[in-house]
């Protein structure tokens, strides 16, 4: 039994002579107790392949040194993972090492001075205003509730386990605002105010019903994550739009709203990003040409 394991297949029987976990796991378990849900489950398949690397090439996690990690991170490069998995897996690595420096199971991270690789900004386009109106659209001439996931999440941005995870019962009302209660990423409450289209839309998608998921499939069950991807990709051909998945709607949401002249901060903390860094990665995603330097440049130097 790993801690690495998601549940045990069978009960667990503790002896005093044989420990259930070793410091390395222990230290893991440490540093993975501050995660939840897919964050915890990417977290903790970073570490376990971490773990099964040093097990391969005979290292104790723990007695680790900086060239030991430059080792595993030239292992990765030489598989060919992307330089965002690898320097993702290293920043695991790093909070790993941290948390056992911390809690005094080692005398330094071995891996805070690591290299890590020069990940660029993705060049992917998102929806455009145009594209986005059209998949809203498009998803109200399917269902009440297929315009309801695609309002949640391309008009209020959330994301997609934010919006399968909502509840009638946390729709109310704040200062004059139709609100809704939420839980974020890890676990965090916020609440988002619903534009009034949203309002309308969540209402009919409701209907009479006063308690359980806003967000239902055909069977009555509470919409997931899955089914949610296909009702996105679904919408997204009838309108023409390639490849479409739950983010992209949440990311025409942050996109349109930089494109707006909302304010940097205040598209932060709408997207709820603990970081504004995370929120620039979406102002450079724009290739906005329309305000390139170029054509200023021009006007300049034409009209002298």
């Amino acid at each position: 039994m790993s801690m690495f394991d998601s549940s045990p297949a069978t009960p667990l029987v503790l002896r005093a002579d044989q420990p259930l976990l070793d410091e390395a796991q222990l230290a893991a378990a440490a540093f993975l107790a501050r995660y939840s849900g897919r964050t915890l489950e990417s977290y903790r398949t970073d570490l376990r392949q971490f773990f099964q690397w040093a097990d391969n090439v005979g290292l104790a996690p723990l007695e680790a040194t900086r060239p030991h990690i430059e080792l595993y991170r030239a292992w990765m490069d030489e598989r060919g993972l992307a330089a965002s998995t690898v320097d993702r897996r290293l920043s695991t690595i790093c909070g790993y090492y941290r948390f056992a420096h911390i809690d005094g199971r080692i005398t330094a991270n071995p891996a805070q001075y690591v290299r890590r690789p020069r990940v660029h900004p993705t060049t992917q386009r998102g929806m455009d205003r145009g594209e986005l109106a059209s998949f809203l659209y498009t998803a109200e001439r399917i269902s009440p509730m297929h315009a309801a996931l695609a309002v949640l999440l391309g008009l209020n941005g959330l994301r997609v386990s934010e919006a399968c995870g909502a509840n009638v019962e946390n729709l109310g009302f704040e200062r004059g605002h139709r609100t809704l209660q939420i839980v974020g990423k890890g676990n965090k409450p916020a609440g988002v105010p619903l534009v009034p289209r949203t309002a309308r839309t969540l209402d009919l998608a409701i209907g009479e019903r006063t308690h359980g998921p806003i967000l239902i499939r055909h069977d009555g069950r509470r919409l997931d994550a899955r089914t949610a991807y296909r009702w996105v990709r679904s919408v997204g051909n009838r309108a023409g739009l390639e490849r479409t998945h739950p983010h992209m709607l949440r990311a025409a949401f942050i996109m349109a709203a930089l494109d707006a002249g909302v304010p940097l901060r205040d598209v932060q903390i709408a997207a709820r990003h603990a970081d504004p860094r995370t929120t620039t990665i979406y102002d450079r995603r724009r290739q906005n040409y329309d305000r390139h330097a170029a054509y200023a440049v021009v006007a300049f130097v034409t009209s002298g």
